[in-house]
């Protein structure tokens, strides 16, 4: 039996969702790891196993996952056992301590957290966009709704989320631009481009348009181009391993979009 990698991600299959924030810290990093629903034959069991309704603690210890995406860890559990860690910004925290992507010092590691879940926040607006009312319901049976919570996403929230990771751009000196903490990637960096990289799916008339009038100039000039460039990202992009856009978190309505 062979022998297998140290980190497994458990996550839906054929889609980036939630489960994208760690891959890219992976291929940012060239860490081998395992995304187990997607090149594991069967995988989804696994997935489904480590957050069914009535799953407990496994042997190890570990509680279980509320939902995916979940990260398991060969060997850095209780007793030197395997660990499962759940919850998006909690995993990315994890990793970002192991793979040298949470800054240089104390005060770093915590600027870098509240950069990173500021990112996701935005991620989870975006989401409801389409779910207004109901994660459950379909989109067609709170479109009405969805159209009015789209405008207001639009209008005002983009904005004051772009605004304020502009100006952390501008105002960490170090980064050039390019960076939010210091002079070199971090976790959060990498939440950042992931939400924009969505959006510009998700919305591309109202980020274009955004971008054409030369609003936050940092975030689509400097920022969003210079993180691919680190570590296997690129190769990564251009794969079939980079699940395309669908009924996830970032999702195109044009009807939701700028008119």
């Amino acid at each position: 039996m062979s022998t297998p990698q140290k980190y497994e991600l458990l996550y839906w299959p054929g889609i980036p969702g939630r489960g994208e924030f760690p891959r890219l810290a992976f291929e940012a990093t060239r860490t081998p790891y395992t995304d187990v629903s997607n090149t594991v034959p069967g995988g989804i069991h696994q997935v489904l196993a480590v957050k069914a309704d009535d799953a407990t603690h496994d042997e190890a210890g570990n509680p279980p996952a509320f939902a995916p995406p979940a990260l398991r860890v060969h060997g850095e559990g209780k007793n030197g056992k395997t660990l499962v860690l759940s919850q998006t910004p909690a995993i990315l925290a994890f990793l970002g301590d192991k793979l040298d992507l949470a800054g240089a010092d104390a005060a770093e590691r915590a600027w870098i957290q509240a950069l990173a879940l500021t990112a996701l926040d935005l991620n989870n607006e975006t989401h409801d966009t389409h779910h207004p009312v109901s994660t459950l319901a379909y989109y067609e049976d709170q479109k009405t709704e969805a159209l009015r919570k789209a405008a207001d996403f639009r209008e005002a929230r983009i904005p004051k989320f772009f605004g304020y990771f502009e100006r952390v751009l501008k105002g960490n000196k170090e980064g050039k631009g390019k960076y939010l903490v210091g002079d070199k990637l971090s976790y959060a960096d990498l939440a950042l481009w992931q939400v924009v990289h969505g959006l510009k799916f998700a919305f591309p008339k109202e980020l274009k348009a955004r971008e054409d009038a030369g609003e936050f100039p940092t975030i689509f000039k400097t920022f969003f181009p210079a993180v691919p460039e680190h570590g296997n990202l690129k190769e990564y992009l251009d794969s079939d391993r980079r699940k395309p856009y669908s009924k996830g978190v970032f999702r195109h309505y044009p009807e939701l979009d700028r008119q």
